[in-house]
């Protein structure tokens, strides 16, 4: 579980980063996104330096290098990245068991509690670099016929594939 200090902290920083975001936010460039598997997202987890840092949420992958305080190597919360840590986000835990995409299970609590995280703090504040493979393709490989392209931002076909 996490501590009331450590909660307090993340909601400090999501407070203010919401008021600094306005200041500093730069629109995402014309760059390709691109699909992560959970390989290709590990290898983003801030432990080496001059390396971009990467987490994902909802299987959408956030460059978070803006925010190495909190996500580089030894800070608070870089159990978070280089991995899909949707359940984490959402019950703002850093438990290992919790480090997943997996939201089964999960109350309607935690589920608003992700979506508003999702939208006011990593939509808002990080660029969006890429989506992980599991957004786009079932385990078996299959394509995830929930998934639109049109519904993604910065993700044309065009360009991707």
């Amino acid at each position: 579980m996490i501590s009331v200090q450590m909660y307090l902290t993340l909601c400090s920083f999501i407070i203010l980063s919401s008021f600094a975001q306005e200041l500093r936010h730069k629109p995402v460039g014309t760059k390709p996104v691109r699909l992560f598997t959970d390989e290709d997202l590990a290898k983003y987890n801030g432990q080496e330096d001059g390396q971009p840092i990467y987490m994902a949420v909802k299987g959408v992958v956030f460059d978070v290098s803006s925010g190495k305080d909190f996500y580089g190597k030894d800070a608070p919360y870089n159990a978070l990245v280089g991995k899909d840590s949707t359940r984490a986000v959402a019950k703002m835990s850093l438990e290992p068991n919790d480090l997943t995409s997996d939201t089964s299970g999960l109350t309607e609590e935690q589920m608003k509690a992700l979506e508003d995280i999702f939208i006011n703090v990593y939509k808002s504040k990080y660029p969006i670099v890429g989506y992980t493979s599991r957004r786009i393709l079932n385990e078996d490989g299959t394509p995830n016929k929930n998934f639109k392209p049109e519904d993604q931002p910065n993700f044309t076909i065009k360009e991707e594939f």
